[in-house]
């Protein structure tokens, strides 16, 4: 698709002029309730209703220990251990040959540091590994046997993550539905989740953020996605704001979405605008239509506020602080956002 250049220097005039506005945290207009009103912090946003639970032992960490590294990781552990969720840490769904893969990254803002690991097995918990490599090596990502062998050498035990029931399902998907779900897509909603992605600010404005994930079910052993991948997955810029990503993440992270949503706020953009925005932008160069994407974000700026957008539906993100928890609506994409000079392509 052609860009309009014309429109392109306006939006981005407008941008320009407004970018002192939208960034002020007593200059609102037009934002969402959850923009407009004052947040007390800590605070940490997450994807999906489950991320509710992580947020909350987040608050209280960070209020008992001091570290919102620590509340990140701790956080994020809720739902890695939660056997009942089929795409984050124990109980995730395997890969096509029954091996249950993990990814998971870290971000510190004030030392705009980060760890990853990808493809990491028998580990319980990735994000803790991911926090290893940032805060103890000299690199940013290990993978597989290696990453597995680093998590063994600094004390994390070797655990069985395949649980009865999803090898069970594996077994059924290796028998009866094999051909079927090769030549299909996963399924993204409220009730089909992947990856918790959480983001943090404390009082002193510092932002903070990390996601974990098992990833495509049955996907091609090795596959990585998103979600270890800093800017698609996970991105943090202290000046600015962090975001998130959840979906599918081969299509969030040809674009590196979650770097493309801060750089929208550092244009003045407010978060769900910059979600939206980012969304927009994907689905111009993007061959798929804006319906087939599958990719949504959670943003949280540095003044606190909060937003999301996606193209998933009932795509929903929890917040939480010491005022309370709560499980909001993110903005729903539809085909009729881009615009009539879109560049969504049938």
């Amino acid at each position: 698709m052609n860009i309009n250049r014309r429109k392109f220097i306006q939006n981005s005039a407008c941008l320009s002029a407004t970018r002192a506005i939208a960034c002020s945290p007593n200059s609102m207009m037009g934002a969402s309730h959850s923009e407009r009103t004052k947040i007390e912090k800590p605070v940490f946003i997450a994807t999906w209703p489950f991320g509710k639970f992580s947020c909350e032992a987040a608050v209280k960490i960070a209020n008992d220990s001091g570290s919102m590294l620590d509340a990140i990781e701790k956080g994020i552990w809720v739902t890695e251990n939660d056997v009942k969720n089929a795409s984050v840490g124990i109980g995730g769904i395997p890969n096509a040959n029954g091996q249950v893969e993990l990814d998971a990254c870290i971000m510190s803002g004030p030392n705009h540091n980060a760890g990853s690991v990808a493809g990491i097995r028998g580990i319980l918990h990735p994000i803790s590994i991911a926090r290893l490599v940032m805060e103890s090596t000299p690199h940013v990502m290990l993978v597989g046997e290696g990453a597995k062998q680093f998590a063994i050498a600094n004390g994390h035990p070797e655990t069985n993550l395949l649980t009865t029931q999803q090898k069970e399902n594996w077994q059924k998907w290796q028998t009866e539905q094999f051909e079927k779900s090769k030549k299909s897509k996963p399924k993204i909603d409220e009730d089909h989740h992947d990856t918790i992605a959480m983001l943090g600010l404390d009082s002193k404005g510092n932002l903070y953020g990390g996601c974990s994930t098992s990833g495509w079910g049955y996907k091609l052993a090795g596959r990585v996605g998103d979600s270890p991948i800093i800017g698609s997955g996970l991105y943090v810029d202290n000046q600015v704001g962090a975001a998130g990503a959840t979906g599918l993440g081969e299509n969030v992270m040809r674009h590196c979405g979650s770097f493309l949503v801060v750089e929208m706020m550092r244009q003045g953009a407010s978060p769900t605008e910059a979600c939206e925005m980012a969304v927009n932008r994907i689905a111009e160069i993007d061959p798929k239509n804006l319906g087939n994407l599958d990719i949504n974000f959670i943003a949280l700026n540095k003044a606190g506020q909060h937003g999301a957008a996606g193209t998933s539906k009932g795509f929903k993100y929890s917040v939480s602080s010491p005022a309370g928890s709560e499980v909001l609506n993110a903005k729903a994409m539809s085909e009729k956002a881009i615009g009539p000079e879109g560049g969504n392509r049938k």
